[in-house]
């Protein structure tokens, strides 16, 4: 599932007058972006613990793979 789907799925409530999220929104949007963050780390972890040569120059061009081949 894409990270746009998953932000899609979890209803968010957002206050437009003061452009605020409320404290349930809030955590949902943690909680997507912790397991993101985490699943990065993991795909970084693995591919350095299975002596994989890094696949980019930059941190984002990392990212940019693994978003890829992870569908997100």
């Amino acid at each position: 599932m894409t990270l746009r789907e998953k932000f899609s799925e979890e209803p968010i409530n957002i206050n437009l007058y003061n452009f605020k999220l409320t404290v349930d929104s809030a955590k949902k949007l943690e909680k997507i972006a912790d397991e993101f963050a985490i699943g990065f780390a993991e795909w970084c972890l693995e591919s350095l613990l299975n002596g994989e040569e890094p696949k980019a120059d930059t941190i984002k061009e990392l990212l940019e793979i693994y978003k890829k081949e992870k569908g997100l």
